[in-house]
């Protein structure tokens, strides 16, 4: 990914990097303190690590393992702390309607610092590479959102987590079936979901990682942020999704400034029992900062 595209592998001096995946999420393979060393040389303050947890049949990560992944980063933080880094014990749980109750059991006998709730994509789901060209054919665009935004929606009400992960995620196995421009041209869509979003005071992700993937765009657009500052939304987050030691912090920075550039000028964040504002650096207001509107600009409701 060029960095004319967003994609900057070298993101330095940032205060946060909210969602990061190491080795114990079963999709990725960083040692926690490869991380923390490139957050060292990079000057990025903080990071929460966010491994999956998912409830159900067919998913790898369970509840069960809560005491070591515990461990693990407390473990880590002890470590660099002292160094300059802070580490936060996260957690990125796949949210499903049908396991709700399961979730909130969870939640309510945890003590993770920070949580992100987010809609993915199994193995067997209607989007799937294997079958979202078949779903697509002869739906509407409103009918083929419908069952996931439906969900990411419901996660967005529940009230569960304190950030709602790459609301569109999904762009990343529509493309080239549906485009984000096709998307923009409908932001309907996305209403009922940033209303929820507001009612419950969930905060928004930013989400970076569509920087790398066929999307070419953040999750969700620029637009669509924007758009949650429009009615009331009161805290973004910015992360990077990284399951690979090179896609730390990736197009980060492009996420603090489509943050700034909807009005925001402070990422909410959870350490723990404490509440965090953390200021987004001021450079980001900067004019040289400010981008052309993105190719996805979206319509007025």
């Amino acid at each position: 990914m060029s960095e004319a595209a967003g994609g900057d592998p070298s993101a330095r001096d940032l205060p946060l990097d909210s969602h990061l995946h190491t080795e114990l999420s079963h999709d990725a393979d960083v040692p926690i303190d490869v991380y923390a060393a490139a957050a060292l040389d990079r000057g990025i303050a903080e990071l929460a690590v966010t491994d999956h947890l998912d409830f159900g049949d067919g998913w790898p990560s369970t509840a069960g393992e809560y005491p070591r992944r515990e461990r693990y980063v407390r473990e880590a933080a002890e470590r660099w702390g002292p160094r300059g880094v802070a580490i936060r014990f996260g957690v990125e749980i796949t949210y499903d309607r049908a396991h709700e109750a399961e979730i909130r059991e969870h939640l309510g006998r945890t003590a993770y610092d920070f949580t992100i709730g987010s809609v993915h994509v199994a193995r067997d789901s209607i989007y799937h590479h294997a079958r979202v060209a078949a779903w697509v054919a002869g739906r509407t665009l409103p009918e083929i959102m419908a069952p996931y935004f439906t969900e990411v929606a419901a996660a967005a009400r529940s009230g569960l987590f304190d950030a709602l992960g790459h609301l569109d995620f999904v762009k990343r196995y529509l493309v080239p079936h549906v485009t984000p421009e096709a998307l923009a041209d409908a932001p309907e869509l996305y209403e009922p979901i940033l209303e929820a979003l507001v009612e419950s005071g969930t905060t928004l992700e930013i989400n970076t990682s569509g920087l790398r993937q066929a999307a070419a765009e953040t999750y969700p657009a620029p637009w669509v942020v924007a758009r949650f500052r429009e009615l009331g939304g009161r805290g973004v987050t910015t992360g990077s999704d990284a399951h690979r030691a090179e896609w730390f912090a990736w197009g980060l920075a492009r996420a603090y400034e489509i943050a700034a550039e909807a009005g925001y000028d402070r990422l909410a964040f959870r350490r723990g029992p404490d509440r965090a504002v953390i200021e987004i650096p001021g450079r980001f207001s900067e004019p040289e900062h400010a981008t052309a509107p993105n190719r996805s600009a979206g319509r007025s409701l």
